[in-house]
């Protein structure tokens, strides 16, 4: 492994300079402790000087450094010169894959905040052994996409395990509130994920898998198992009706719960499930072999609600769509915020969210788990979320191995201990009988 002692920084941050790398470059010159070794990375040294200027105080004196991330020996001499290397530079299919390598092969930790199954998976099969061996956390997805997910599930399978529940079973992220904006990288990712789906058969089906992104695939509920897993069909006309109906009813986009909400598709879903049933794969399946997950939106139980969420979920569909065909992409994109741009410092301040992890378990035990702060997920609260990472892999005693991995393999606990300082609410409860 390599020496740490005798890097040049602690933390280097790719695309310092864009709309989301400004707000984390900011979170960072806030919170970092005194003394930690941090620079700033982007393409010009004009914009870099400026950032560094407005940011003012010790980060006015952070080194600038420009870089092409497409170049692959600059990638690999800024690895090597850096305990951390966060990026925020997208999408990542793009301008993602030099620097995990590099990463990987100098044994530097990495974080990013990729929301693309199919650059998760390319990396995971290139790198994970790689960085394994150097010790190398490479970690994806350390935003809104996908920590509350992530860190949500850990923290209820925890607490569970503590009190002797057992594992987890039917577990389901409820949106409960969300005020703010998907970040102009967020819906890049979506329309390029769009376009491999239509243009590829291998790539629509992995990013259609719902273990895509497992490290052991063939140890995986397969389709035909989780077929084979669900209760027998009552016996009679009236007992075979009522069971095809409720297996119909449990997979349209728009259900009511048994509490009466009504609930509809939530747009990083296809992302976040996926990361975290790799965290589950990666910790031995420590949330259990019996772990089913799934995220919706709850639109809440008043007369409009089933309105609404179909609503939602007709936009959804519509906006796939349209993200997938080259001309009513052109259309659409006139609509969509691009990369680097994002909202104002009001629409910012006034952002937030509340999500709820409710799980069952083994022993018939229910937890729900709360994940919010008054911070717009898709910028403010991801820099947060970003920024603590990089000091979380750069400062914090960590027992985790290298690989490709989750926030929740790599950081687990300290990053939630680390993010409760900063105003988010990470908490579970047992639910009454």
């Amino acid at each position: 492994m390599i020496n740490n002692q005798a890097r040049d920084f602690d933390i280097v941050l790719v695309g310092a300079t864009g709309f989301v790398g400004r707000l984390t470059a900011g979170h960072l010159s806030e919170h970092a402790p005194e003394g930690t070794r941090i620079a700033l990375a982007g393409r010009s040294r004009v914009r870099l000087d400026a950032l560094a200027a407005e940011l003012g105080g010790a980060a006015a004196s952070w080194p600038r450094i420009v870089i092409d991330v497409s170049d692959p020996a600059a990638c690999a001499d800024l690895a090597a010169r850096t305990r951390v290397l966060v990026t925020t530079v997208g999408p990542y299919a793009i301008h993602g894959g030099e620097l995990v390598k590099a990463c990987a092969l100098a044994g530097t930790h990495y974080a990013d905040l990729t929301g693309e199954v199919l650059f998760v998976r390319d990396s995971a099969e290139a790198f994970h052994d790689v960085a394994k061996r150097t010790g190398a956390r490479i970690v994806h997805s350390c935003g809104f996409d996908s920590i509350p997910s992530d860190l949500g599930v850990w923290e209820t399978a925890r607490v569970a395990a503590d009190e002797g529940a057992g594992t987890l079973t039917d577990t389901v992220l409820f949106v409960r509130s969300l005020k703010g904006g998907l970040s102009g990288g967020t819906i890049d990712s979506m329309r390029r994920q769009a376009i491999a789906a239509r243009e590829s058969l291998e790539d629509r089906r992995a990013i259609a898998d719902p273990y895509g992104l497992s490290p052991e695939r063939a140890a995986e509920p397969t389709k035909a198992d989780r077929e084979d897993s669900a209760p027998p069909a009552p016996v009679g006309r009236a007992g075979r009706v009522r069971s095809v109906t409720k297996r119909l009813g449990s997979r349209l986009p728009v259900r009511r719960t048994e509490d009466g909400h009504w609930t509809g598709p939530f747009v990083m879903a296809t992302f976040n499930t996926r990361i975290v049933r790799r965290s589950n794969a990666l910790l031995g399946w420590q949330y259990g072999r019996a772990f089913r997950y799934h995220e919706v939106t709850d639109f809440g139980s008043s007369v409009t609600s089933p309105l609404r969420a179909t609503g939602l979920t007709a936009g959804l569909l519509g906006l796939v769509a349209g993200l997938s065909y080259s001309p009513t992409r052109k259309v659409v994109d006139r609509f969509l915020p691009a990369p680097g741009e994002g909202p104002d410092e009001q629409t910012r301040v006034n952002g937030r969210f509340t999500l709820e992890v409710v799980a069952g378990t083994t022993s018939g035990t229910k937890y729900a788990t709360k994940v919010a702060a008054d911070a717009d997920p898709g910028y403010n609260g991801t820099a947060i979320m970003l920024g603590q990472s990089a000091l979380c892999l750069a400062l914090d005693d960590l027992d985790s191995e290298g690989g490709v991995l989750t926030p929740a393999v790599a950081m687990a606990a300290p990053l939630i201990e680390r993010l409760r300082t900063r105003g988010f609410t990470i908490s579970t409860r047992r639910c009454p009988a």
